[in-house]
C-alpha cells in the first residue's frame, strides 16, 4: 500500500522528516491518518499488548495465590506436628516439681521441635506471671522475637487451642526474605502456658514465582510480537492490491485511461479486479465517445463560423451602403436600415467570439506576450469606453496604487478582458460610479472593476462565468454582448497563468478582480485585491472625491522597475 505524502521529495525527504524527533508525533499522526496497514497494526498490537498483560497479570497473581496457599497448608502441618509431638512429650513427662527435671523437660522439647519443625527459627515465651521452677524463654534467633507483631502474640495467648500465622520479613544474610510464623501454646507440667512460634522462609516460592512471571513476560512479548507479524503479513496481502487500486484509479483520474489492475486469483480481490477493469474499460470507451463527438462540435463550429464569414462580410457592405445612404429613405426603412446595420454588427461580434472559443476548446491558442503596464492599459481602455459611460450616466474612475512596472502578458487579450469587464459594470452599474482598481505586489499585478448596482445572487455567482448564460433575461442589453464574454474572459486569465474571481451582492453591486502573475507562471499567491470589496458603499466612493476630477499621480521612471516592492501612490482618474 503506498504510503510516500504528496509533496515529499522521495525517500531521502521522509527519511529527513524522521531525523528530528520533534517531528515525530506530526509524521506519526499524518501515518496514522494515511496509512490503513500501520492503523490497524498499532490497534492490533495495543490491543493484543493489553490482553496479553491482562493474562499475564491474572496467571501471575493465581500461580503467588496458589503457591502461598500450598506452602502455607505445608507449614501448618509442620508446625502442627512439632506442637504435637512437642506436647505429647510434655504430657508424658513426670517432674514432680523438681525444677531441673523441668528444665531438661523443655531441652528435650527443643530438640524435638527441631526435628519435627522443618524449620530453624524457634521461640517459646511464658505465658504469665514469672515463677521459680519455670524454664527461660528461648528463641533461635535474636532478631526473631521483634519480627512477631503484638496482634499474633494477644491471639496466641487469648486462643491457647487454636492456631495462628502471619507474614513477616525474616532477615536473611542479604537482607530480609518472605516468610510465615506459626504461633501456637504448649502447655508445661505444673508450670503453665508457653507461646511457642516456628518461622518458615518462602523464599524457594518466591523464586519459583519469580521464574514463572518472567517466563510469562518473556511468552507474553513473544506472542505479541508473533501476532503483529502475522497482521502484517496478512493486512500486507490485503492492503497490497487496495493500494493498487487507489493507485491505479488516481492515474485513471488524471487521464492516463489505459490503466488497468493486475487480476490473479478467482478470491473477492480478483472479482474487484475484474470489476474494476471492466469500469476502466466502459469510461475510456464513453470518454473517448465524448471526445470524439466534442471535436465533431468543435469543428462544425469552426467551419460553420468561418463559412458565414464570406457572407456576413458581402452582408457587412451592403448593410453599409444602406445605412450610409438611410436619410433618402422614409421614416421606417431608415429605421430598418439602423438595425439591420446594427443586427449584422452583433452578428459578426458573434462569429467572433464562437472562433475565440472553437479556439480555446480545441486548445490551439497561444500568447503574444510582450511587456506591458497593467495601469496605463487600463487608462487607456476607459479612455476608449469613456463615450459609452457618459451615454449611461456614469463615472469611471481609476485608483492605481500599483500596476505600473511592466509585466510579460498578452496586451490584446488583457485589453479585452478590461474592455468586458468594465462594459458589464456600466451595463449595470445603474448610473452609479464605478471603480476601476490596479494594484501589484513582488509575485502578481491585479485589476479589480467595482460597481454599485444591482448586484447578483448567491447562485448567478456560480454561474456568472457560464457561456450564454444571463443574470436577468428579461433584461435588454443596450451594449449588444453575445453572452461568451465571460467565458472568454476566464479563459484569458487562465491561459496567462492567473484568475477571474467575482463578488457580488445584491443591492451592493458587483466586484471582478484580475490577477494576472509576474513571472509568468501559475498563480500561487493571494491576490494584491481581495475580491470582497468589505462595507464600502457609493456614500463612501463619494466621499472619496471619485466624482470629481483627480488626476493620477503617475510613477517615476527610474522606480518603474522596483514597483512590485514599492508601487507607485496616486489618485483616481
Amino acid at each position: 500500500m503506498a504510503t510516500a505524502s504528496a509533496g515529499t521529495a522521495g525517500p531521502h525527504g521522509s527519511l529527513n522528516g524522521w531525523r528530528h524527533w520533534r517531528a515525530w508525533p506530526a509524521n506519526v499522526a499524518s501515518l496514522w491518518r494515511r496509512s490503513l496497514r500501520f492503523r490497524t497494526i498499532l490497534i492490533t498490537l495495543a490491543l493484543t499488548a493489553l490482553a496479553v498483560a491482562i493474562a499475564c497479570i491474572w496467571m501471575a497473581l493465581a500461580i503467588q495465590n496458589d503457591l502461598f496457599g500450598s506452602r502455607l497448608r505445608q507449614v501448618q502441618g509442620y508446625a502442627q506436628r512439632a506442637t504435637t509431638a512437642a506436647q505429647t512429650t510434655l504430657d508424658n513427662a513426670a517432674v514432680q516439681g523438681d525444677g531441673l527435671q523441668i528444665q531438661n523437660l523443655m531441652t528435650a522439647v527443643r530438640t524435638t521441635l527441631a526435628q519435627q519443625a522443618s524449620s530453624d527459627i524457634i521461640a517459646a515465651f511464658r505465658i504469665g506471671p514469672p515463677s521459680p521452677n519455670a524454664p527461660q524463654n528461648f528463641t533461635t534467633d535474636p532478631r526473631f522475637e521483634s519480627i512477631i507483631s503484638d496482634q499474633l502474640r494477644t491471639q496466641v495467648r487469648e486462643n491457647g487451642d487454636q492456631q495462628w500465622w502471619q507474614s513477616v520479613a525474616l532477615p536473611s544474610i542479604g537482607g530480609t526474605v518472605p516468610g510465615i510464623v506459626v504461633g501456637q501454646q504448649l502447655q508445661v507440667p505444673e508450670v503453665g502456658g508457653y507461646e511457642l512460634y516456628l518461622a518458615y522462609d518462602l523464599g524457594d516460592a518466591s523464586q519459583t514465582l519469580g521464574f514463572v512471571v518472567g517466563t510469562l513476560w518473556i511468552v507474553g512479548v513473544g506472542l505479541v510480537l508473533l501476532i503483529s507479524g502475522i497482521a502484517w503479513f496478512v493486512l500486507r496481502s490485503v492492503t497490497t492490491p487496495i493500494g493498487q487500486a487507489a493507485e491505479t484509479s488516481a492515474k485513471l483520474a488524471a487521464g492516463e485511461l489505459n490503466v488497468r489492475l493486475p487480476v490473479r486469483g478467482e478470491d473477492e480481490l480478483a472479482t474487484l479486479g475484474r470489476s474494476f477493469n471492466a469500469m476502466a474499460d466502459s469510461i475510456e470507451s464513453q470518454i473517448k465517445e465524448l471526445a470524439d463527438l466534442s471535436l465533431v462540435q468543435q469543428r462544425f463550429v469552426s467551419d460553420v463560423s468561418h463559412e458565414l464569414r464570406t457572407p456576413l462580410t458581402t452582408i457587412r457592405l451592403a448593410a453599409d451602403m444602406i445605412n450610409d445612404q438611410r436619410d433618402e429613405f422614409d421614416p421606417a426603412t431608415a429605421r430598418a436600415a439602423e438595425l439591420l446595420n446594427a443586427q449584422v454588427q452583433r452578428f459578426e461580434t458573434l462569429l467572433t467570439d464562437l472562433l475565440e472559443i472553437s479556439r480555446y476548446d480545441a486548445g490551439s491558442v497561444q500568447l503574444e506576450l510582450e511587456a506591458t503596464s497593467l495601469a496605463h492599459l487600463a487608462e487607456d481602455v476607459i479612455a476608449s469606453m469613456q463615450q459609452l459611460a457618459d451615454q449611461h450616466g456614469t463615472d469611471v474612475r481609476l485608483v492605481a496604487p500599483g500596476g505600473y512596472s511592466p509585466v510579460e502578458m498578452d496586451p490584446r487579450r488583457v485589453r479585452r478582458v478590461v474592455r468586458n469587464l468594465l462594459g458589464n459594470a456600466i451595463e449595470h452599474g445603474e448610473g452609479r460610479p464605478i471603480v476601476v482598481t490596479v494594484d501589484s505586489d513582488q509575485q502578481a499585478v491585479a485589476l479589480g472593476v467595482r460597481d454599485y448596482g444591482l448586484g447578483m445572487t448567491p447562485q448567478d455567482v456560480e454561474r456568472v462565468f457560464d457561456r450564454f448564460w444571463r443574470a436577468d433575461p428579461s433584461r435588454t442589453r443596450t451594449i449588444g454582448g453575445t453572452g461568451l464574454g465571460l467565458s472568454i474572459a476566464l479563459g484569458d486569465a487562465r491561459l496567462h497563468g492567473g484568475e477571474l474571481a467575482v463578488w457580488s451582492e445584491l443591492g451592493r453591486g458587483s466586484h471582478f478582480v484580475l490577477t494576472l502573475p509576474r513571472q509568468g507562471t501559475r498563480l500561487t499567491v493571494p491576490s494584491p485585491i481581495p475580491a470582497d470589496p468589505g462595507d464600502d458603499s457609493v456614500a463612501a466612493v463619494e466621499a472619496l472625491g471619485l466624482t470629481q476630477p483627480i488626476e493620477v499621480a503617475r510613477a517615476d521612471p527610474a522606480r518603474s522597475a522596483a514597483d512590485a516592492a514599492q508601487p507607485a501612490r496616486g489618485g483616481a482618474k
